[in-house]
């Protein structure tokens, strides 16, 4: 989208008016994609930040309900459908904590999703991110120093989370696993009441 198409979208009052509408019947309905496609547009477009805090708060409260939700009936999440915008959502919370550095509710919200999804591949990269929390490693130097920016995975469901590396995971994950292991022990007490 050029400069001119968003300056045409910004001022398209039935575009806005869409959006409205679609705000308020996801909130309503509960509906988390419908709420991403408003989120993604609103930062698209730089709608004022008081609607996109409004709307993100709208989605963790979702995800949160919803994961919650899942756990209870004792399942775990895969990336399928809305459990993606779920994972999605606990992900980019626990990113936020960690890009204001804090290291122990990113690591222990990342620990959670860790060990409540079914998705190997995204498993051994968040491994990787409770690592870098654990040597208390800041987000930007985390992203600059190990993620892999060139690499792109051809799964889309990937594109919301970082998982590509500057080195072999796998053999990185084997040279951390004592780190892994302690951290486990440390943080299993959090899954006691999941």
């Amino acid at each position: 989208m050029d400069k001119e198409q968003l300056n045409d979208a910004r001022t398209d009052p039935e575009f806005l008016s869409y959006l409205e509408d679609t705000r308020v019947a996801a909130i309503e309905t509960k509906n988390i994609s419908a709420l991403y496609e408003v989120l993604d547009s609103f930062l698209v477009l730089g709608i004022d930040e008081e609607k996109i805090n409004s709307v993100y708060q709208n989605i963790l409260k979702i995800s949160f309900d919803e994961v919650q939700n899942i756990i209870n009936e004792n399942r775990k999440l895969n990336l399928e459908g809305d459990n993606l915008f779920y994972v999605r959502a606990l992900y980019e919370h626990a990113v936020e904590k960690w890009s204001y550095d804090n290291f122990e509710g990113a690591k222990e919200l990342i620990f959670v999703l860790l060990n409540i999804l079914e998705d190997d591949f995204l498993s051994d990269a968040l491994q990787a991110h409770i690592i870098a929390l654990c040597l208390n490693t800041s987000l930007d130097d985390f992203y600059d120093n190990e993620v892999n920016i060139e690499a792109a995975n051809d799964d889309e469901k990937y594109g919301y989370f970082i998982s590509e590396f500057k080195y072999n995971l796998k053999e990185y994950l084997e040279l951390n696993k004592n780190i892994l292991a302690s951290e486990n022990e440390k943080l299993k007490h959090l899954l006691e009441n999941l």
